[in-house]
């Protein structure tokens, strides 16, 4: 085309049919065509990436504004940028990734109250110090499991080629829950132990004098000779009758409220029962389908002792509380869980 408008004195009519006549079986362009392409030439020097350049100034553009929207609002959905920019919302997944962005979920953590940071401070300090103990720790904790269970139907999928229409029973006429207590040492799992009826101090203090001993019977000598005994702030564990059960049987041996190392209120990060073994059972447990007050008890029974074949994971879990406890100092006594 520029040799052409080159022979006819760059006249662009000329060349149009001068093109033409040259080439009759190619599509003829138009005498403006002619103009630009010369203009172009003259001004850039070279053709190529006309187009190219063209798209990539138009791709660097949109990624402008799709990173743009991201930083301005971190937490804003790939739709509404889809929606607001009028870009495919796939495109838009691929260019955050690109990009080195990923979507990452927020962390639910525990609310702490002015003070409850200095507690959390002194005591993953102690146990920092006296980091030998961590297998000692006889850790504690009661969980109610309930006939609906837990069922996070957001993240709940069943994969078919047609819609199955799946359902889940909630918001039973007839209801009932099952109160249990489990510990964890070291690589044991301590019971369970299930409470008939609410749990009272009354309640409480039976299970520690009748119950907790036959528990710990499996549990090699040394062991029980230098357990920490642990438990929570509950209402229940706070009676005076059960202060001086532990000064006795536990003297100078004790976590808890009112011990002689007083447990940090909020902190269910910092108990392996907590943030392990209760999540994991009520997975196990809430696989079948619960219709009675029995089948639960069962399926408790039949969970512990899928946890219990473990140990290796029980160790990791309560070795982990000595890891949680220098991050929590790393925090000054806050929230560590996000790093």
């Amino acid at each position: 085309m520029v040799f052409i408008y080159g022979f006819c004195n760059g006249n662009a009519e000329a060349s149009a049919r001068e093109y033409r006549r040259k080439y009759p079986n190619r599509r003829s362009p138009d005498a403006k065509v002619f103009y630009h392409v010369y203009q172009h030439l003259r001004d850039k020097g070279c053709f190529r990436g006309v187009r190219a350049t063209a798209e990539r100034m138009l791709r660097q553009d949109e990624v402008r504004r799709i990173v743009g929207m991201v930083h301005r609002s971190p937490s804003i959905s790939t739709r509404r940028i889809s929606s607001r920019l009028c870009v495919p919302q796939a495109k838009v997944w691929r260019t955050l990734k690109r990009e080195g962005l990923h979507p990452y979920h927020i962390q639910q953590v525990q609310h702490l109250q002015p003070g409850v940071s200095v507690q959390r401070l002194d005591f993953c300090t102690w146990l920092a110090d006296h980091f030998q103990l961590w297998k000692y720790i006889l850790y504690t904790d009661e969980a109610i499991l309930t006939r609906s269970g837990s069922h996070n139907t957001r993240n709940a999928h069943w994969w078919s080629k047609e819609n199955p229409k799946e359902t889940v029973e909630r918001n039973f006429q007839h209801r009932f829950s099952v109160n249990v207590w489990c510990g964890m040492i070291d690589n044991q799992l301590i019971g369970p132990h299930i409470f008939e009826g609410r749990l009272t101090g009354d309640v409480y203090i039976n299970f520690l004098r009748n119950e907790l001993l036959l528990l710990l019977e499996d549990m090699p000598l040394k062991t029980r000779r230098h357990i920490i005994f642990q438990q929570d702030g509950a209402p229940p564990h706070y009676r005076r009758q059960v202060i001086e059960y532990l000064n006795q049987e536990f003297p100078d041996r004790w976590i808890g409220r009112g011990g002689p190392r007083p447990w940090p209120t909020r902190s269910p990060n910092l108990t392996p029962l907590d943030f392990h073994l209760w999540g994991h059972m009520k997975s196990l447990a809430y696989k079948k389908k619960i219709n009675s007050r029995e089948e639960p008890l069962h399926q408790i029974q039949e969970t512990a002792q899928i946890i219990r074949n473990n140990p290796a994971a029980l160790r990791k879990a309560t070795q982990s509380v000595l890891h949680r406890a220098r991050k929590c100092i790393a925090a000054d006594g806050g929230h560590f869980e996000h790093h």
